[in-house]
């Protein structure tokens, strides 16, 4: 039996063949994932083409999410959530690596005590890291409230700076020019590392007055008096010199308690000298015959770089060290070295 089927001439044999590879790339290109990026910059637009002359499609805001459509020199062809394309500068984009950092960062760090409350000077970048050329992504306006949680130094190096340490005459390294970072907590729970310069400090007038020219780096509410049927707070600050890039977070540390009688401020406490670490912890706990008291807990560094922690209590207006079972008084130290 002969087949009843119209046969095919190559010309149609091959467009049908085109026709099903075609198809077949398309079902791929719909399924592929393409790489996504986030907006670095406060806004952007989004143009049409990559000329000086151009018309505005869109435009992006700090922290959007866009998906990568194509590349041309610094330019990238995006695409936006809503889905508006256009291009944009690649130098307002970070990768999804800078991203997911700035993720781990706020997971890590989301139970961490808050050490102050500080204003942003100006318009300011959080990076991922400590220092000026590290990566970025989140922007934060001039007079933004954030929450101080630890602090870092990293080496000055300004535009046009030489990468290495410079020489003297002598042929030996200069010391490099160190400058502080603030790790802090922003409104929208985001977490970063902050040039110190930008930040100022919230603290109280009743207490930044008795500075001294010190910096306040951290202060602290362990307690309230009443006094004529208000209840004023008691403080616990932490001090250093005015200057970056010291070795220790601060030096320094004072507590101020409410005098009822003459109503002001006097200094209860005060330690000099101290090689601190950050954080800070405080908290109310149960010292059987006192009752339950204010406590803070110092992190220092020992004579043998060590970090140890100290506990102190304060029942108004006395502060005193609490000893761990195992702990000699410090003026029993000094006698056994006298001896």
């Amino acid at each position: 039996m002969k087949s009843v089927l119209p046969r095919l001439d190559w010309r149609s044999a091959l467009a049908l063949a085109l026709l099903a590879a075609l198809c077949l790339s398309c079902g791929r290109g719909r399924g592929r994932r393409r790489e996504a990026a986030y907006v670095s910059a406060s806004q952007a637009i989004l143009r049409d083409q990559v000329a000086a002359v151009y018309n505005k499609t869109g435009s992006v805001k700090n922290g959007d999410r866009v998906e990568i459509l194509g590349r041309d020199r610094r330019f990238a062809h995006v695409r936006t959530s809503a889905g508006v394309e256009g291009w944009i500068e690649q130098r307002y984009l970070v990768n999804q690596q800078v991203y997911d950092g700035f993720q781990k960062l706020a997971k890590e760090n989301q139970n961490a005590p808050v050490q102050a409350p500080a204003l942003t000077r100006n318009e300011t970048n959080l990076h991922l890291e400590p220092g000026r050329d590290t990566a970025h992504l989140y922007q934060l306006n001039q007079g933004a409230k954030v929450s101080i949680l630890m602090r870092a130094t990293a080496e000055k190096i300004l535009p046009g700076a030489p990468a290495k340490p410079s020489h003297d005459d002598n042929n030996t390294e200069t010391a490099p020019i160190l400058e502080d970072w603030w790790l802090i907590r922003e409104g929208a729970g985001h977490v970063g590392w902050v040039l110190g310069r930008m930040l100022d400090v919230d603290a109280p007038l009743d207490i930044a007055q008795y500075a001294e020219g010190q910096r306040i780096v951290a202060f602290f509410v362990l307690d309230e008096v009443a006094d004529a049927g208000q209840k004023v707070p008691e403080y616990l600050t932490l001090l250093s010199e005015p200057k970056d890039g010291l070795p220790s977070d601060y030096d320094q540390v004072r507590v101020f308690t409410w005098n009822v009688r003459r109503h002001r401020y006097e200094t209860a406490y005060r330690e000099r000298n101290l090689n601190g670490v950050l954080p800070v912890t405080t908290a109310q706990e149960n010292l059987e015959k006192e009752g339950t008291l204010p406590v803070f807990v110092l992190r220092v560094r020992d004579d043998s770089g060590n970090v140890v922690e100290r506990k102190y209590k304060l029942n108004t207006p006395i502060v005193r060290r609490v000893l761990a079972p195992a702990e000699v008084p410090q003026k029993a130290v000094a006698r056994r070295k006298r001896d």
